[in-house]
This record gives C-alpha cells, structure tokens and sequence, in this order.
C-alpha cells in the first residue's frame, strides 16, 4: 500500500512540477524520444501510458522538457520492477490506469492526444 501511494504521489509531484515549469507553450519539435522508448513493462495498461507520455514529450516546453523526459524514465523503472515482483504485479494495471487519469490533464494542456 506504501509503494502505491509513493508511487501514485510520485506521478502528482511530476505532474506539478512539469506544470509549474511550463513558461509559454511552444510546439517545438525536436523529434527525440526517450532512450527507454520501446521498453515495455509487460503490462498494457502500464505500457499504453508511457507511449501516451513519450509522444507527447516534444509539446513539452522547453524549460521543463529534460524534467518530463527524467519523470517518464523512472516511471518506466519503477513500474518494471514493481511488474517483476509477484506481490506489487496485480496492482500495477489499476495504478496506471490512475495515472493516465491524472496525466489526462497535463497531456491536454500540451495539445498531446490521450
């Protein structure tokens, strides 16, 4: 239950922060990825939002863009590990599909599709 709710904070946090840091938007586009693009978790759920949160990387401005990416790549940590362990695995789907709900509104924000 700790592990959820850190992990569900965590998420928040990095909303709030990406929002905070957003000056003007400015649809630039420089085309990169994360370096973990493509590196499922093996959960749908899970894997359906890091696309979401990866395609919508280069409509982040630029000032908060290397935090969003950093965000996303823990993300993508946390969630392999927690799908790797028996007693976290079961729980993970319903907490990524939390945060695709919170993110919703980040995503909207920067004209990214969800």
């Amino acid at each position: 239950m700790l592990r959820k709710s850190l992990l569900i904070f965590s998420i928040l946090c990095a909303a709030i922060l990406i929002g905070c840091s957003k000056t003007e938007m400015s649809n630039s586009n420089s085309g990169s990825t994360t370096a973990s693009s493509g590196d499922k978790v093996g959960i749908p759920e899970c894997d359906d939002y890091l696309t979401k949160y990866e395609s919508c990387t280069p409509k982040v401005p630029e000032a908060g863009r290397a935090a969003y990416k950093s965000a996303g790549e823990q993300l993508r940590a946390s969630w392999k590990k927690a799908a790797a362990e028996p007693t976290t695995r079961g729980s993970l789907a319903a907490t990524c599909k939390q945060a695709t709900e919170t993110q919703a509104a980040a995503w909207k924000m920067y004209g990214c599709a969800n």
